[in-house]
């Protein structure tokens, strides 16, 4: 494919467990702060797993009209949100709307809608359901309320790949400047699952964490020997790509050039990962091909790192698989760690993570991490940021039904 434009990253706005804000969010990573806690939206109570991360401090009038907020699932509250505070550290002001687009990515959408209105449906019949149940729930309506939000007329769309929703978003929205299509892009993912039911069901699936329900802190371990299973969190990560030029134009602060995207599907297992990372591995590849670099160029991977068996042992094998020696050389750390598995939000919220270690030279730590399981022998980061030269950083993130999805970002040079 012929790269027609370079695009860069000028743009961070994300709503988290650990901070809202990318100064709140970047300070507490560095930190590694515990984002994990007991569940505080509905009552745990008989749950095998009763710990999530959760946004505490987040205020949806600060960002949302008070009118708008009760037509909106959390889920769409925190991508306005995140749109909003990527929008205002972009500095935008004026810009062609035709020529600027969104796309944000949920791996379930409006579920805590969806239980809400089915218990008014059992409960109350069915003239009580709200007219706005299915605006509100469906899983494209946080791009489409922050296209009207932010009058955004290019493309917009709804990508739909489980936990990798939010770096396809990314990804594919840079391709659309690549080809010209648009100027400027908002994309990432948004995710407010930690409901009744999307915890019962991720529990039933034997996936979620169930040993600390009385030790949040020490829950979410990804890469230890210890681990037993991800923990639920929510929230929202959005960037701000723009064709170089136009970036330039406008005097735009640029915090990195995104220059790689891979993407592939196991085509294995509906949850489980194919074995030995191999598919994983070609995804990273792919990214790394499309931006003509070399293994051995890569500083940093944030990595998908769930705090699962099959996760952290695949992707440790992907990794080696592909980078061989230098797999040894390179810094991996897991933001899930400290936020829990924040599902279609996690590939915008990660991306964050792994541009602002681009622009600042510095690693998150794993937190958690206390006992070296066997084969699991790589620089995790563990418990401390690493300060460090990242001239390219790639994040993975990796979905039910096979989906693969990878980008890579590097340090802006004109």
């Amino acid at each position: 494919m012929t790269k027609e434009n370079r695009v860069v990253v000028t743009g961070l706005g994300v709503v988290s467990p650990i901070g809202t804000g990318k100064e709140n969010f970047w300070a507490a990573a560095k930190a590694g702060k515990n984002g994990i806690g007991k569940i505080t939206r509905f009552d745990p109570t008989g749950y095998t797993s009763q710990i999530a991360g959760e946004v505490l401090d987040f205020d949806p009038v600060k960002f949302i009209d008070k009118k708008e907020i009760k037509r909106m699932d959390r889920y769409t509250q925190f991508a306005m949100a995140a749109t909003r505070l990527a929008f205002d550290d972009a500095n935008l002001k004026d810009f062609d709307s035709e020529r600027a687009g969104v796309f944000i990515g949920a791996g379930i959408g409006g579920m805590e809608t969806l239980h809400n209105q089915y218990e008014k449906l059992f409960t109350k019949g069915a003239s009580r359901i709200s007219p706005f149940f299915i605006p509100m729930m469906i899983a494209n309506m946080a791009a489409g309320n922050v296209a009207i939000a932010f009058k955004l007329q290019g493309p917009s769309e709804c990508i739909v790949t489980a936990c990798a929703s939010g770096t396809n978003s990314i990804g594919d929205a840079y391709r659309v400047i690549q080809r010209g299509e648009a100027d400027l892009m908002f994309a990432g993912g948004s995710e407010a699952a930690i409901s009744p039911a999307g915890v019962a069901g991720f529990a039933s699936m034997k996936a979620l964490c169930s040993d600390h329900n009385d030790d949040p802190a020490h829950a979410s371990r990804p890469f230890d020997k210890n681990r037993s299973g991800f923990v639920m969190g929510e929230g929202s990560g959005i960037v701000v790509l723009e064709r170089l030029e136009h970036a330039l134009a406008r005097g735009a602060h640029i915090y990195a050039e995104i220059v790689g995207y891979g993407r592939n599907d196991d085509a294995y297992h509906i949850t489980t990962p194919a074995p030995g990372g191999i598919t994983q591995a070609k995804c990273m590849k792919l990214a790394l091909d499309d931006a003509g670099l070399k293994p051995e160029d890569v500083d940093y991977i944030n990595a998908h790192g769930t705090s699962t068996q099959f996760n952290d042992r695949g992707e440790t094998e992907a990794i080696k698989n592909l980078f061989g020696e230098h797999a040894y050389k390179l810094a991996v750390s897991s933001t899930k760690s400290m936020t829990g598995h924040t599902l279609g939000a996690a590939g915008g919220v990660e991306a964050i993570a792994a541009v602002l270690s681009v622009e600042n030279d510095i690693v998150h730590p794993t937190i958690n991490y206390e006992t070296q399981d066997e084969g699991l022998d790589l620089n995790y980061v563990p418990n401390e940021a690493q300060a460090r030269t990242v001239n390219v950083a790639i994040s993975n993130s990796f979905g039910f039904g096979g989906h693969n999805a990878c980008l890579a970002f590097k340090k802006f040079v004109d």
